[in-house]
């Protein structure tokens, strides 16, 4: 074939596409998406780093040189830093030391000591409230200390510092609060305080600075800054390093871009290849259809003398063509949400973030990727469309009926992969780790798990025409009996059952991603609740070597405005095991049901509720020690013999506050117990830091007022940890749901350029239906049941895939966690999903209803 015809043939099929540039903004729709969301993700990397860059770094940008003490050599003397700001081209020096030391109290609170001049272009600080400390004894103190500590402007306080005579006492130090500042360096996630370099030496008793930032006038070079500074440093004791402080900068940077920021990034990569792996997906679905509305044009061509590979040529041209418009209005759409990002969280948020740069390469390899992906997808219908027969343009209809089954060859191929996969399921749950088992080999047994649930998503692609029926029988049954509306649906997505099970395959990998992710985090967070309300019952605890607490003092505890849920317990420790394994065992009277934490405490076997007079829970440890489980007769000793108790439960893990076994009172009483608590569990009677600082306080005052003398008492904050446990998970989760409602957002999507197509597709079926008598309403109703069956499909699909695996891999990740069912989120997600792809089929749905009978007469396109 000569170039002058493969040019008409390429030329033919681009006057069609560009006849109906609809069907181009279709079939490219789900690729526009993908690109928007790849490039919307380099905008939010760039934002990230450019934040952590600009606010987040601990060497402030008007540092042109930073001496720095090594980690064994002597600190950097003051006499030094002095020296170093009497250099003639040194405009400013700031010594940094970063320590700190415990207020004074009956519990200890740690409050980090920084030193940082307050003002000028080495201030990494910003005052909010009061004054910088500028005399001897004073310091300014962060947000968090401020709130969490009621320490205001002019509140005096006492640091206990190491006695210099006596390493094993401290002295207290009165300081007096003059500000608050906020930093401007880093987040401030611990309780701060900050003076200037001059007084942190004294305040502190430290023998020098760990490092001193210096500026240097305009115009200085940097090596005669640092030949000056040098020949400061050569003449003291000392072996600090000197570096530019754009060298300080960079490495900070990497240091902080190294960590959470590019493991998280690398984990958002992950999901963005699942994302662009569905719009392909997507895509083939979509060019498979608008080929086949064209069967007439290519027979014609074929029947001209147009040899197939020139057909496909011309085919997968088009869908680059495609790739490349699509690609582009995803990128430059990310472009501009990228800078407006900045803009919006200062109006709305009150969160100052940077501007990202405009990175040129990724917005090219994200559109180049956007035709290669368009290119991929548009092969297979390219290869199958240009197959078409001569014969084709002698027949009236321009397209053909969607093929209802599949090869032998597909068959065999989708039975093997679902035979390999479910042997790899079959095989780690057969292999899965125990509770407390600490070496198993946790990557491998992820591998094993994703490559099965990978088989098993390809073995649904390639069996899905044959699943589409059975699933639709069940899913479509209450349509088919409300109304002929519905009827007319569910045979219309039946009628096409490989094109239904493209689009609901694309949906299913939407929602097996969500409902796994839902069930896992609901797995993590259960085990997370049950962990925390095992080492942290309350938000505080009061115990000291146990001795018994004064009854009228622990009133007076559940008395105070600032407490609540404050309850008493007692312990006792006990030795049990045969001669050379003895074990010792705490055990404790706390009734779970006394606190609020006490419903996340979930058992192995039998029931909490069960505990009462001559029963006990055990903690896993003992169980499996004494082989016991509910039921079964456990004996413990006392001072007069031994105890025997009915197990009421067995627990996961430990038990709350680290006990070993749960009784009775009154068993305690009888194994020799102490008649008073030996300790004392509150929580804050508000939420917040303030909140939780008032009930600290109270505490404090509590103990100093009605258990004077109890020098062995201390306040343990318990809520600390939990609560940082508890921002990790729900930040993942929020995250990871996020990540992967784009794959959903693809999905829907999909079935908007699916039903779109369908519908050009099927306009003489349309208009024969209105000719007997279907109204416009009725047929717009339709076609939007169509759509949600496509979301009910998947739903269906991706809930039998994504439940199973979520379980096993939670069960693999954590070995504790409980396998849980989140049956009302799922279902959100079921119903939510198909009511969104109903919605998407609406606009479709609404050109379908202005077809009009005479279009059953039209022989054509």
């Amino acid at each position: 074939m000569n170039p002058s015809w493969r040019a008409s043939v390429l030329g033919s099929q681009l006057v069609e596409l560009l006849r109906r540039p609809g069907r181009l903004v279709t079939t490219g729709l789900s690729v526009l998406v993908a690109a928007f969301v790849v490039f919307a993700t380099v905008m939010a990397q760039q934002i990230t780093a450019n934040t952590i860059v600009d606010h987040f770094r601990g060497t402030p940008e008007a540092a042109d040189l930073v001496a720095t003490s090594g980690e064994d050599a002597a600190a950097i003397s003051a006499t030094t830093l002095k020296r170093i700001r009497a250099l003639p081209d040194v405009a400013e020096a700031a010594g940094r030391v970063e320590t700190g030391a415990p207020l004074a109290g009956v519990s200890e609170r740690w409050l980090e000591i920084h030193s940082d001049p307050g003002t000028g272009p080495l201030s990494q600080v910003r005052l909010v409230k009061g004054s910088y400390p500028d005399r001897a004894g004073e310091i300014a103190v962060n947000r968090r200390a401020a709130e969490e500590w009621e320490l205001a402007p002019g509140t005096r306080t006492t640091l206990l510092l190491p006695d210099p005579k006596d390493a094993d006492r401290t002295v207290k130090v009165p300081v007096t609060v003059t500000g608050v500042v906020k930093s401007t360096a880093t987040l401030e996630q611990q309780a701060g305080g900050y003076t200037n370099d001059a007084l942190v030496i004294p305040l502190m008793d430290l023998p020098g600075f760990q490092h001193v930032d210096i500026h240097a006038r305009a115009g200085v070079p940097a090596g005669e800054l640092s030949r000056q500074v040098r020949g400061v440093l050569d003449k003291v004791p000392s072996t600090a390093s000197l570096a530019s402080g754009s060298t300080i900068r960079a490495a900070e940077t990497r240091e902080a871009l190294d960590g959470d920021v590019r493991e998280l990034f690398q984990i958002i990569s992950v999901f963005l290849t699942v994302a662009v792996l569905a719009a392909a997906m997507v895509a083939t679905s979509a060019f498979r259809i608008v080929f086949a509305q064209r069967l007439r044009q290519l027979a014609l061509l074929r029947a001209i003398g147009a040899r197939q590979r020139s057909l496909v040529t011309a085919l997968a041209v088009e869908g680059a063509l495609v790739g490349a418009v699509s690609g582009t209005l995803g990128v430059l759409t990310a472009l501009g949400a990228g800078h407006l990002a900045p803009l919006a969280a200062r109006g709305l948020a009150a969160q100052d973030l940077s501007t990202p740069d405009l990175p040129l390469l990724d917005a090219a390899l994200v559109v180049a990727g956007a035709v290669l992906v368009t290119v991929c997808a548009v092969l297979a219908p390219a290869l199958s469309a240009a197959a078409v027969s001569p014969l084709q343009a002698l027949r009236a209809a321009g397209t053909v009926t969607g093929e209802r089954g599949i090869s032998r060859t597909r068959l065999a191929a989708g039975t093997l992969l679902t035979a390999v996969a479910t042997a790899l399921a079959i095989r780690q749950l057969g292999d899965m780790p125990q509770p407390g088992e600490l070496d198993y080999d946790r990557d491998e047994a992820m591998l094993v798990t994703v490559a099965s649930a990978g088989l098993a998503f390809l073995a649904l692609i390639t069996l899905g025409p044959l699943l589409v029926r059975p699933v639709l029988t069940v899913a479509g049954w209450p349509l088919r009996r409300l109304s002929g509306t519905g009827r007319l649906a569910v045979s219309g997505v039946g009628g096409t059952p490989r094109r239904a099970a493209a689009v609901s395959v694309v949906v299913a990998l939407g929602v097996a991603l969500v409902s796994g992710a839902l069930v896992g985090l609901d797995g993590v967070q259960s085990y997370q609740k049950r962990t925390a309300a095992v080492e942290a019952p309350a938000d505080f605890r009061v115990a000291g070597d146990g001795k018994a607490l004064d009854a009228h003092a622990v009133r007076q505890f559940a008395r105070s405005s600032q407490l609540t849920h404050v309850t008493g317990y007692r312990t006792l420790q006990v030795t049990i095991g045969p001669e050379g394994a003895r074990q010792e065992l705490q055990i404790s009277d706390l009734e779970p049901d006394a606190l609020p934490t006490g419903k996340d405490i979930d058992t192995a076997t039998g029931s909490l509720s069960d505990l009462g007079p001559g029963h006990a829970v055990v903690a896993s440890d003992v169980a499996a020690l004494l082989r016991v489980q509910a039921g079964d007769t456990l004996t413990l000793p006392s001072h007069h013999g031994v105890i025997k108790l009915t197990v009421a439960a067995t627990l996961p893990g430990e038990g709350p506050n680290m006990a070993n076994v749960l009784v009775a009172p009154s068993d305690l009483d009888r194994m020799g117990a102490l008649q008073g608590a030996t300790g004392i569990l509150a929580d804050a009677a508000t939420e917040g830091l303030s909140g939780r600082g008032k009930a600290h306080r109270a505490l404090e005052d509590l103990v100093r007022t009605n258990l004077p003398g109890r020098d062995d008492l201390g306040i343990s904050v318990l809520a600390d940890t939990r609560d940082s446990n508890r921002d990790t998970i729900r930040m993942t989760g929020t995250i990871t749901l996020g990540l992967v409602a784009l794959t959903v957002l693809i999905a829907v999507v999909g079935v908007t350029a699916t039903t779109s197509l369908t519908t050009i597709e099927r306009t003489r079926e349309f208009g024969l239906l209105r000719a007997l008598g279907l109204g416009g309403a009725a047929l717009r109703r339709t076609v939007a049941v169509e759509a949600g069956l496509y979301g009910a499909l998947g739903g269906v699909l991706g809930l039998c895939l994504g439940v199973p695996y979520a379980w096993i891999l939670v069960r693999i990740v954590v070995t504790g966690a409980p396998l849980r069912l989140p049956g009302a989120q799922l279902l959100l997600v079921f119903t939510g999903l198909s009511a969104l792809t109903a919605l998407a089929g609406l606009l479709p749905a609404r050109r379908a209803s202005h077809v009009t009978p005479m279009t059953a007469l039209e022989d054509g396109e």
